[in-house]
């Protein structure tokens, strides 16, 4: 018996949210998450062979998600090495901006939010969206198991095992700081 074809914008505006932050994990930049989004989208409504599996959308669209988020990244390594040899070229350097002056506070609430942002991009891009996906998108183990397609157990191995390394970048961050 054959299944209605799946209503790919619907999936697509359901899942959109998560898919969103494992894009961030992978591409690691937030201004080229919707680029990325736009693939992704594209993607899932020019597939080849029709999904069989109404249960199975999530995580083929998480595959998506991740696949479309490396040709992202290659591409943008490409334009990198490109305009880094025009600067070489044309002999200009980067200028950094001063920090703006605000309060104390703020301040150390960036640092903090620094630390953690540059701990995150030292992990390996499966922890780093297993990690936010359970504290940003606030979702439990049954939810991740379920949008990434593997077991529980699995979930609670990976998230032990990601949040250890990320502990222990946080550590060596902090002693090389302290240093």
């Amino acid at each position: 018996m054959n299944q209605p074809a799946i209503d790919w914008q619907a999936a697509l505006a359901q899942h959109d949210r998560w898919l969103r932050t494992i894009v961030l994990a992978r591409v690691r930049e937030p201004q080229a998450v919707e680029e990325v989004m736009q693939e992704v989208s594209l993607a899932a409504v020019k597939q080849a062979a029709p999904l069989a599996d109404r249960t199975k959308v999530a995580p083929w669209l998480y595959r998506l998600a991740v696949l479309q988020s490396l040709l992202y990244r290659r591409k943008a390594g490409r334009r990198r090495r490109l305009r880094d040899r025009f600067v070489n070229a044309a002999g200009e350097r980067d200028r950094s901006r001063p920090p703006p002056v605000d309060p104390l506070n703020w301040l150390i609430a960036q640092e903090r939010r620094s630390l953690v942002r540059r701990a995150l991009t030292r992990l390996a891009p499966k922890d780093a969206e297993i990690l936010l996906l359970k504290y940003t998108e606030d979702w439990n183990y049954h939810q991740i198991a379920a949008h990434l397609g593997i077991t529980h157990s699995a979930v609670e191995t990976r998230l032990h095992r990601a949040r250890a390394r990320l502990r222990q970048e946080l550590a060596a961050m902090d002693m090389v700081e302290a240093a």
